[in-house]
């Protein structure tokens, strides 16, 4: 599948040696590998309880948000967002992983039952979601379920 195949080769490039690295993804069962953020991308990880919610808001205003991850057992989500996003966000409760960090990512196209596992898969074309525009998203899905929990 050669959208696989470029979502693939734009993630192992920000390896210290990609051709190692996106060999050895590809044999790896477990579908892992580590990577280096900040260098094409930093990661914003939201608890789940709002990451989900975020993420339904973002679907409704763009065509296609960035890379999103859900982590094992679904406790967290993470946004993909332009390198150095991590060095200037401030929010409670929200990590970052920026330059200096490195993260598991899942091999595009592989599902494994239980771990972590790509919501968006990326494109291979570097698409990222605005760290504006997820903020204002935050914000929506934060307020409804604000709202939400006022009701019960």
């Amino acid at each position: 599948m050669p959208g696989v195949k470029t979502a693939v080769a734009w993630l192992a490039s920000v390896a210290p040696d990609p051709e190692s690295c996106r060999e050895e993804w590809e044999r790896n069962p477990r579908g892992v590998a580590l990577l280096p953020a900040g260098r094409a991308w930093d990661v914003l990880i939201l608890p789940s309880r709002l990451g989900y919610p975020t993420l339904d808001v973002l679907s409704r205003v763009l065509d296609q948000p960035g890379p999103v991850l859900a982590d094992f057992g679904d406790a967290r989500t993470g946004f993909f967002v332009p390198a150095g996003t991590a060095a200037r966000w401030l929010g409670t409760g929200i990590r970052t992983a920026g330059l200096g960090t490195w993260i598991v990512v899942p091999y595009p196209g592989r599902t494994l039952s239980g771990g972590i596992r790509w919501l968006i898969p990326p494109d291979g074309t570097g698409t990222l979601t605005d760290p504006a525009l997820l903020e204002l998203a935050m914000h929506e899905a934060a307020a409804s379920l604000a709202t939400g929990e006022e009701g019960r």
